[in-house]
């Protein structure tokens, strides 16, 4: 596999396809892949690794960095057009379509990236999985959803810290695919690779695009993301150890 830890992969790009090992000419169904390469992305993320970084700064770089990835995520967000008067003239502009996105956050460390969504997307709804990864076969099991039945015709940005094994946001996504959505971004922080191969693998053919500041090196025996920034949830709510 390519390495994924800078830049910028695309359904179908020329890039992608050689990385793959596939003719440009031929046609791929693949998990879309944005690694978002900025100075500012590259700085908060340096101070959410550092493990001196106390809870309450930790809140607020991740709100302030999941509000720059989501900048990026929504880059393909539905718009129609829509005519208006300014204080000059009429003229014709844009607004979000119908039905409006929905992020839904996995509980819990996904609530910490839930405002730094909305205040990009200050119309969209809401919902909410609750979701935990067995620590003896790192699989992942659902407690709790609240988000309707009927997601058709939906764009749906799924919130979670770190893509780790993958399992916790592949079952996420492939609930919410099930429940109708028919485009789905996943937003987090860090990424392993095996995480990534993963869902490309779990997901193949399906409308998944992935968001994150980084791809780091690997996962521990622990299934940590190395380097990585320890456990999120821990981090955002002081529970570390």
């Amino acid at each position: 596999m390519a390495d994924l830890r800078t830049g910028v992969w695309r359904a179908g790009a020329p890039g992608h396809r050689r990385a793959l090992g596939v003719p440009a000419s031929v046609s791929v169904d693949v998990m879309r892949i944005h690694v978002v390469d900025h100075p500012l992305v590259a700085h908060k993320l340096t101070t959410l690794r550092d493990k001196r970084t106390d809870s309450p700064t930790f809140r607020r770089l991740a709100d302030e960095l999941v509000t720059l990835l989501a900048y990026e995520a929504t880059r393909d967000v539905r718009t129609e057009q829509v005519d208006i008067e300014t204080p000059v003239t009429a003229t014709t502009g844009v607004r979000l379509s119908h039905p409006r996105p929905m992020v839904v956050p996995i509980l819990r460390a996904g609530l910490g990236m839930l405002d730094g969504m909305v205040r990009l997307l200050p119309t969209a709804e809401v919902g909410f999985m609750g979701m935990v990864r067995n620590e003896e076969t790192y699989e992942a099991q659902t407690y709790a959803t609240r988000m309707p039945e009927d997601l058709s015709g939906r764009q749906v940005y799924v919130v979670d810290p770190m893509l780790a094994t993958g399992g916790t946001l592949v079952a996420a996504i492939k609930e919410l695919i099930k429940r109708g959505a028919d485009d789905v971004t996943a937003l987090c922080l860090l990424a392993a690779p095996e995480g990534v191969e993963v869902m490309e693998r779990e997901l193949a053919g399906t409308p998944v695009t992935l968001v994150t500041a980084a791809v780091d090196e690997r996962l521990n025996a622990d299934r940590y993301i190395v380097p990585g920034l320890g456990d999120a949830g821990d981090r955002m709510y002081g529970t570390a150890g």
